[in-house]
């Protein structure tokens, strides 16, 4: 007696044609990664340097078109100006058809707002770092988490004050240091305040200024990986530094509610790449480079740090690793206060 046939499986090829004998369904793998990522969903941190009163809080919630910066979401009467660079950052759970994404906001108050800025870098360098050890020491447990929360700063973006001169001693030092740690996005601020000319004459500036001393912002060079991807970059990088506007207030214009900032000559529309470079930044954050961004923090600037503190760990009697964390640029003194603040949207 013969025994029944085992039931087949639909074949995943069948919308291929019955005779695509050829089709094996290897394609499938990227609807099973886009299931995962959907579930899983994404994070983003990203940091902001600058001097106060550039509008670096205002940007922010341009970017995402919500209250997302520390100062909307923490009401102070008067915020005075810390004696020391002060870390803080905020969450939030932001949802968009169906995708969720924990953003992080961290922000530095007291960033370039006294008379002696010497080294006042060090304290952003030292949260950098200790979200990189917070990772590896995550990552070297025994019995680590699943999936390991990540802290580490994705982007940094440096606002640069829109003086249409050159940068400023503190400009060329900060990124310096921080662009061999974390991927430096640098943005003129304010950029409406300059005319066209102003503008495009600072931005060239700043790229010579950039290349003379060595700084290489986002997207590097080096991390091309092919042809293709040096094309797209190398129009980016032909626009760094990028001159936005940013605007939480809608107008009407022309019949559309459009974000942006209105004067007594007229509206200047935040989105619109004849008014300012706002949608070229926010499309390299967040459409088109920001896997990319994460991808560089994660293989490169985390892995150099990796290296060097198991190097460290090795090099230490028994195996035991330094009782602090290694930073020879780290000056004594200086205090990095970290708050963090979660906000749910």
């Amino acid at each position: 007696m013969s025994t029944p046939p085992h039931p087949q499986p639909p074949a995943k090829g069948a919308s291929h044609g019955a005779g695509d004998f050829s089709y094996v369904g290897i394609d499938a793998i990227l609807e099973q990664m886009r299931r995962k990522a959907m579930k899983q969903g994404f994070e983003l941190n990203i940091m902001i340097v600058g001097q106060s009163g550039l509008g670096k809080s205002t940007l922010m919630n341009t970017l995402f078109k919500s209250k997302v910066s520390r100062k909307s979401v923490v009401s102070t009467p008067e915020e005075r100006i810390p004696k020391t660079i002060e870390i803080k950052s905020i969450s939030h759970d932001i949802e968009e058809k169906g995708v969720r994404m924990k953003l992080t906001v961290i922000d530095t108050p007291g960033f370039g707002d006294h008379i002696n800025n010497e080294n006042c870098w060090q304290p952003i360098m030292k949260f950098i770092n200790d979200q990189y050890e917070q990772y590896l020491q995550e990552e070297i447990n025994i019995n680590r988490k699943k999936r390991i929360p990540d802290s580490r700063v994705h982007c940094c973006m440096y606002f640069i004050p829109p003086t249409g001169h050159c940068l400023r001693p503190l400009d060329v030092e900060f990124m310096s240091r921080l662009s061999k740690v974390v991927n430096i996005v640098p943005v003129i601020a304010k950029a409406d305040t300059l005319t066209l000319e102003e503008r495009d004459f600072f931005k060239q500036t700043i790229r010579e200024a950039l290349r003379a001393n060595g700084i290489d912002v986002y997207p590097q060079e080096e991390f091309d990986e092919d042809a293709d991807d040096r094309m797209i970059n190398d129009k980016i990088r032909e626009m760094i530094p990028f001159a936005v506007v940013g605007s939480d207030q809608e107008y009407q214009v022309n019949g559309k509610r459009l974000l942006g900032r209105k004067t007594k000559w007229g509206t200047i529309e935040v989105e619109n790449i004849a008014h300012c470079e706002f949608a070229y930044l926010r499309d390299l954050l967040i459409r088109t480079h920001m896997q990319n961004i994460k991808d560089i923090t994660s293989s490169i600037h985390y892995e150099v740090y990796r290296v060097r503190r198991l190097n460290e760990t090795n090099a230490q009697p028994n195996g035991q690793p330094p009782n602090t964390l290694a930073n020879p640029q780290q000056a004594n003194g200086v205090a990095a206060q970290h708050q963090v603040l979660t906000h749910e949207m």
